[in-house]
């Protein structure tokens, strides 16, 4: 198990990308805890890694609205993924973890939590990576793809003062109650004790128009 404690966060409220990766945001920042994730998109959002370029992710899904993600990671259509954030704080072992170790750690956990559904997955090589700006075309390392080597789950990663923010994305969607099942299933790989739980965030207005909402931000690259 990654964590000895963890709190899980179905999060039911469908949020804009710059909310949602702010909420991630606040989360890293004052979360005491280890905390899963698991949320919505209101309308039509994208999201491209810190050093993804915003004319790619154009280019690749001209009909989407486009957030800048703290987290590496390739570009993502969010209208048909299930998208998760594990949160650990600076004093969690597995922020110390080098980055290869955690993606492979956390997707072997997600590996066996979609096996429980009856969904085989296995951990990428590295061998079929094609370099696209599309996350879900380019299986790198430890992903997930699935038993025709399609990639079904990628993720990206960040460490900082605060901890480990890590942000996946599974090309699976699926309703209200099969994602209930799905999230404390993962939780329950990640963790030997999981907690349910909810957030009542402050106000994010100003960070969210500090960054994740300036086209600057979003367009730096």
């Amino acid at each position: 198990m990654i964590f000895d404690d963890l709190l899980l966060w179905a999060d039911s409220q469908e949020r804009s990308g710059p909310e949602n990766m702010a909420m991630d945001d606040w989360l890293l920042e004052s979360s005491e805890k280890p905390v899963l994730r698991v949320y919505r998109w209101r309308e039509n959002w994208g999201s491209l890694g810190y050093f993804g370029k915003i004319a790619e992710a154009r280019a690749t899904f001209p009909e989407v609205k486009w957030v800048r993600r703290w987290t590496g990671g390739g570009i993502v259509d969010h209208r048909s993924d299930w998208t998760y954030t594990v949160i650990a704080p600076a004093r969690e072992p597995v922020s110390k973890w080098k980055g290869v170790e955690i993606y492979r750690a956390i997707h072997q956990a997600l590996a066996q939590a979609l096996a429980e559904e009856g969904t085989e997955s296995s951990l990428s090589n590295g061998s079929q990576e094609t370099g696209a700006a599309d996350c879900f075309s380019n299986p790198v390392g430890f992903d997930l793809v699935d038993s025709n080597g399609r990639k079904i789950a990628g993720a990206g990663q960040r460490r900082g003062k605060f901890g480990l923010l890590y942000q996946g994305s599974l090309a699976m969607p699926c309703g209200d109650v099969a994602s209930e099942k799905r999230s404390v299933k993962f939780a329950k790989m990640l963790s030997n004790r999981t907690e349910k739980a909810s957030f009542e965030a402050p106000d994010l207005s100003a960070k969210i128009a500090d960054r994740y909402a300036q086209l600057s931000w979003t367009g730096k690259r």
